[in-house]
């Protein structure tokens, strides 16, 4: 894959520092020397100590990624909302999870998305999962399509540069739900779970944000804004404020109202292309089984 700068700067600068200042890290800098990439300025092979002038460009060929043997494929047709050359957002459904696991090497999205990927021949083979969602949590979510992609993606991550809004319901004390829109409570590993977080002083700092769309005395319908990323951070901060989602036997939630998996669903991904530097935007509607809950109980 090819990328191409110009050098607009009057002054000049070692070729190294200009390919920081692309976003080229060390190790994607290693792998171009050492893995069949190249450098080139104005058409000619120049190694990071040449001297780049203004009105040049700079071309970047980075190699191909080869699969991960050890990351199976699986030909199981994939919710494609968006793709480009760098990019690939899917709907993912409730009950599938992100990423294999030592017991559980198949089954999982990246899996389906390997198969995809051989089966449309591309050269690219690893996968570059840059948001994920929990096994039972559905909706959108991001793959980066080469190693590149997914560096600049994290840099967008690590600025706060990627929106991600989601949609749960939620039963509890509804009316003290209304008197607040954040979360903020630090959350931990409940040591006496391998898999369970909860509020603890001793945690990481975590804040969500939401606002409410319909509600009952009962129930209600949030609109979640992450502004951290903890493991399960929804799920944990909505027990908290005593208000569990629906169908979330693990954090306390009601399993009597017709949905028997966390009602939880990625609805919205919004980011500045790393590349294009367009604006995108993608929303997904909730799933049946939310749609129906709410059908029956709002």
């Amino acid at each position: 894959m090819e990328f191409t700068w110009k050098y607009d700067k009057e002054s000049s600068q070692l070729l190294r520092g200009f390919i920081r200042d692309c976003g080229i890290s060390k190790q994607l800098l290693a792998k171009i020397k050492y893995q069949g990439g190249k450098i080139e300025v104005d058409g000619v092979e120049q190694t990071v100590r040449y001297t780049i002038n203004q009105g040049q460009i700079l071309k970047i060929i980075i190699p191909d990624e080869k699969e991960h043997e050890t990351m199976l494929s699986e030909d199981v047709p994939i919710d494609i909302v968006f793709e480009d050359d760098h990019l690939l957002v899917v709907n993912k459904p409730a009950g599938v999870a992100s990423i294999p696991a030592q017991y559980h090497p198949n089954g999982t999205m990246a899996n389906r998305v390997k198969g995809y990927y051989k089966k449309q021949g591309y050269k690219n083979q690893v996968i570059h999962i840059v948001t994920r969602l929990d096994r039972d949590t559905s909706g959108l979510m991001l793959f980066a399509k080469h190693g590149f992609s997914h560096a600049q993606m994290d840099v967008l991550l690590g600025a706060k540069q990627v929106e991600k809004r989601y949609k749960a319901l939620v039963s509890g004390d509804i009316n003290q739900l209304k008197n607040r829109k954040d979360i903020i409570a630090p959350i931990d590993r409940d040591y006496n779970s391998l898999i369970k977080r909860t509020v603890a002083p001793t945690g990481k700092n975590a804040h969500t944000e939401y606002w409410i769309e319909r509600s009952t005395d009962e129930l209600a319908l949030v609109d979640i804004l992450l502004h951290t990323g903890r493991t399960h951070q929804i799920r944990v901060h909505f027990e908290h404020i005593n208000a569990s989602l629906l169908g979330d036997g693990m954090y306390g939630g009601r399993m009597d109202l017709g949905i028997q998996r966390q009602a939880l669903h990625c609805g919205k991904l919004a980011f500045i292309h790393p590349f294009t530097k367009e604006k995108l935007t993608f929303t997904q509607e909730l799933p049946k089984d939310m749609q129906q809950v709410i059908q029956n109980y709002f």
